[in-house]
């Protein structure tokens, strides 16, 4: 699989972004081959299963959050939990070049290929850190001591993750999941009090026609 699945529904990037989104498999190809960052049998897959699936949140951002897009999105802080090597968050942060992203990993060895790669390829709108995302003092980072929004791909149910970052943000969490969401939300309401109004999915295959994203969805939780 070509960058040019990326390419095909991202028609508009700049030469430096489309450099950069084309540097992103050889580089994660050679982390893979030290450090087990993505599944082997991925490693055919990168720019299907992990940068263009990590796209659909912009995609979503700019459908139903028109105030975060690209054009516009200076100042913008965004946190991506749970990121490992760098997904979803380099990728969008080679999209929206005018937002900071902080890159926020458990695990050290995954949050050095996810500052190796944003630096190998210029991105100077990354912070990597290494710890949990309850324990991350935004206050560093940010003079409001919160983010902006927060993203993950798949990292824990919604009913662990939403405590993880409660008081993180201001606008919301963006989540890419599969599977049996609803079960994930009938436990929100149920267990953390949400009401369903704060909730909203949409399927990726609104916007990308590739069969691996039959099941796939952007959950989208507004500030709380």
């Amino acid at each position: 699989m070509t960058p040019n699945i990326v390419f095909k529904y991202f028609p508009n990037l700049s030469d430096i972004q489309r450099q950069q989104i084309e540097r992103l498999a050889p580089l994660y190809r050679e982390w893979n081959a030290k450090i087990n960052v993505i599944s082997r049998k991925d490693e055919d897959n990168i720019y299907l299963h992990h940068i263009l699936h990590s796209l659909a949140i912009a995609k979503y951002l700019n459908s139903f959050l028109p105030t975060l897009d690209s054009s516009n999105a200076n100042g913008v802080t965004v946190m991506d939990v749970g990121c490992g090597g760098g997904f979803p968050g380099i990728p969008l942060a080679i999209l929206y070049p005018k937002t900071n992203f902080i890159l926020a990993d458990s695990i050290g060895k995954k949050i050095k290929v996810a500052q190796s790669i944003a630096e190998e390829i210029g991105l100077k709108n990354v912070t990597a850190l290494h710890g949990r995302a309850e324990e991350v003092n935004l206050k560093e980072y940010t003079p409001t001591g919160k983010v902006d929004l927060v993203v993950s791909r798949a990292v824990t149910s919604l009913v662990n993750f939403i405590p993880w970052v409660k008081g993180k943000y201001t606008k919301g969490i963006i989540c890419l999941k599969g599977g049996d969401i609803k079960s994930e939300i009938d436990e929100c309401v149920k267990r953390l009090h949400i009401s369903p109004s704060h909730l909203f999915t949409k399927d990726i295959t609104d916007w990308f026609e590739e069969d691996y994203f039959q099941e796939k969805k952007v959950l989208y939780v507004n500030a709380l």
